[in-house]
């Protein structure tokens, strides 16, 4: 039997910007359930197998609270310690309660989110886009994609579902941003979450006084939900409802840049589009790393996981499982993507991915449509990678055209 996997997870890009850690990939073949040592010596396991994975996150027995045991960080983290002290339960944070208190709150909120309000805003986001691409029609180039384009569209259109000032853009996205960098002290991440659900609770409350036609306004209608809940929900749903879906607008394109033939079909055919929006969430899994906590010893891939275990999941390598997919490192937007695990699986699947879904698909026909000849303005080497983040990307994207 293996030993296990020594120092925490392999993070480094080693294969390329676009694949997982060549460590990842050789333990997913060899062990897809594999035990996983932490920097602070706690043992735990990773998962990086398909079928694993899914089996995972269709199990409430792995358990999404924060607050049952230690938190083991499963890579060198500078300035901060390796293991803290079991998390209080956030109010509102529904994405890391189990059911029951998971069910109260995301009910609130699947009307929402429904495929038919999706398709209803299709026309709405496709206007922001073009508003966006005019704009990125009248600059110089070249320009960042991500300042420019890829990080307002999805801010936009969040903002205006939420009910969110778009002039309040600015702080958001600094707080955000700093929240989601993996490698700061305690203290640096804390100021940002104080930073943003301060400004959260604020707008809540107004909304409870004074209620819109907005998301927020609806959930603030709802006797039921404190005030500290409602802050909660609108903080996971204001973070996860911009910065996943800019960073796939711009790893998308710097990937589609860096497949020319794969690109030039796309273009010659945009009816290639929904499907090659799934290719890309598939190949690139911009939200990688979850975790999990065992409540009971569980079986999972031949393995026994104890009771109390720590266990990190890779969705990136799950969705690039040869067993799976064929071909699976391979970008083909002819793929067929069906089952892919990039919003997860289970009853925290992603509650916002039929938007991002209307985002990505306006974004990319509106990018290639409108800039024909789009290309890097730098070596694909000098993009800068988020591989300092906890959502995967690039912190620019120069383009030209």
């Amino acid at each position: 039997m293996s030993q296990p996997t020594p120092q925490g997870l392999p993070m480094e890009r080693d294969a390329g910007p676009f694949d997982p850690p060549r460590e990842i990939t050789r333990l997913r073949e060899t062990r897809p359930v594999s035990p996983l040592v932490f920097p602070d010596g706690h043992e735990g396991w990773l998962v990086t197998g398909y079928d694993a994975v899914r089996q995972l996150m269709a199990d409430t027995r792995f358990s999404s609270r924060l607050d049952l045991d230690v938190v083991h960080v499963p890579y060198e983290t500078p300035g901060m310690p390796v293991a803290t002290e079991p998390s209080p339960q956030l109010p509102g944070m529904f994405i890391a309660m189990d059911p029951p208190d998971h069910s109260r709150l995301r009910k609130r909120l699947t009307g929402a989110f429904t495929v038919k309000r999706m398709k209803q805003l299709e026309e709405h986001v496709a206007d922001l886009v073009e508003r966006q691409l005019d704009h990125l029609a009248s600059l110089t180039p070249p320009i960042d994609l991500v300042r420019e384009f890829a990080l307002p569209v999805p801010s936009l259109v969040i903002c205006e579902l939420l009910g969110v000032p778009y002039e309040d853009r600015d702080s958001f996205q600094a707080n955000s941003a700093q929240f989601m960098v993996r490698d700061q002290t305690l203290q640096e991440k804390m100021g940002a979450y104080i930073a943003l659900n301060t400004y959260l609770s604020e707008l809540v409350t107004r909304k409870r006084a004074e209620p819109g036609e907005d998301i927020l306004s609806d959930l603030a209608r709802h006797d039921d939900l404190t005030i500290e809940e409602l802050t909660g929900a609108a903080f996971l749903l204001l973070l996860a409802g911009h910065e996943t879906t800019a960073n796939m607008l711009s790893l998308g394109t710097f990937a589609l840049l860096e497949h020319p033939e794969q690109l030039a079909e796309l273009r010659a055919d945009p009816s290639l589009l929904p499907g090659a929006v799934e290719e890309l969430l598939r190949y690139l899994s911009v939200a990688d790393i979850f975790f999990r906590y065992a409540t009971e010893d569980l079986e999972l891939g031949g393995e026994t996981i104890g009771k109390g275990s720590t266990v990190v999941v890779s969705l990136l390598a799950a969705n690039r499982d040869p067993q799976r997919f064929e071909d699976a490192d391979r970008l083909d937007l002819h793929r067929n993507a069906r089952g892919l695990l990039s919003f997860g699986h289970g009853v925290h699947q992603c509650l916002g991915q039929q938007l991002a879904r209307v985002e990505m698909r306006a974004g990319f026909e509106g990018l290639l449509r409108r800039f024909p000849t789009l290309a890097l303005a730098v070596p694909a080497g000098e993009v800068k990678l988020r591989t300092d983040m906890n959502i995967y990307g690039v912190h620019e994207l120069p383009v030209t055209w």
